[in-house]
């Protein structure tokens, strides 16, 4: 990787032509967002039930106290030995983050198809302690995009990201995204793969640094990610 060695002060003019661009991005983000929250409502019509750690609860209690709620879909199917590597990468972030979103009436939760007992094992093996439900007995996986029947992912019939995909898994990833009125549920928004790129705090610092992501040669981007007990010490 080459790079011009320069002095100080063409170092602070070239920086302060990028920090245009930047604040420039910075304002289209802030345009995206609040587009993201333009976006029309769709009621949840559906009675869903998952199976945590305190008991059966319906959709509406996971709200716990907040009228927002924030779904992280983590890919762990039924009978898995273990979670998707990459989504154990994003869990990492997530036992700093129910604290400060409830201050701004937002509730935080994971949901896995897996049973509960298969959760909880991995989430012991890996020392989380964020609230992770099972939806191992409602649609709500299926309805929510992010997993799919083994005969239409095989016939190329299954539609991820809003779009019919193809190479895709039974259980893919996702974030969804609930508001509580007067007893009302409605899904507000849901992303969906490269989507996700913002909730994975690793891969923002890693932008900025020298290297970037390095991920040029690897046989797909997240090539390198492993569940944090299982890389080699550097």
């Amino acid at each position: 990787m080459q790079h011009d060695v320069v002095n100080r002060d063409e170092w602070l003019q070239a920086r302060k032509e990028l920090l245009a661009r930047e604040k420039e991005f910075t304002r289209l983000r802030d345009e995206m967002t609040k587009r993201i929250r333009s976006l029309p409502w769709e009621k949840v019509e559906k009675s869903y039930v998952f199976e945590g750690p305190n008991g059966r609860e319906s959709l509406a209690e996971l709200f716990g106290k907040q009228n927002q709620l924030a779904v992280y879909h983590f890919m762990l199917g039924p009978g898995w030995a273990e979670g998707c590597p990459s989504c154990s990468l994003l869990a990492d972030h997530f036992d700093g983050i129910p604290t400060h979103l409830a201050q701004r009436d937002v509730a935080f939760v994971v949901v896995s198809r897996a049973p509960l007992e298969e959760i909880e094992a991995y989430k012991r093996r890996m020392g989380w302690g964020f609230k992770w439900v099972s939806s191992h007995d409602s649609d709500f996986n299926f309805d929510f995009g992010v997993s799919f029947e083994k005969e239409d992912v095989e016939a190329g019939n299954a539609s991820y990201n809003y779009s019919p995909a193809t190479g895709i898994g039974e259980e893919m990833p996702g974030a969804s995204f609930f508001y509580r009125d007067q007893g009302a549920i409605y899904h507000t928004y849901s992303t969906y793969g490269r989507g996700l790129d913002l909730l994975i705090g690793t891969y923002n610092w890693l932008d900025l640094a020298p290297k970037g992501r390095d991920e040029d040669g690897l046989d797909y981007t997240m090539a390198w990610v492993r569940r944090h007990d299982q890389y080699e010490s550097v």
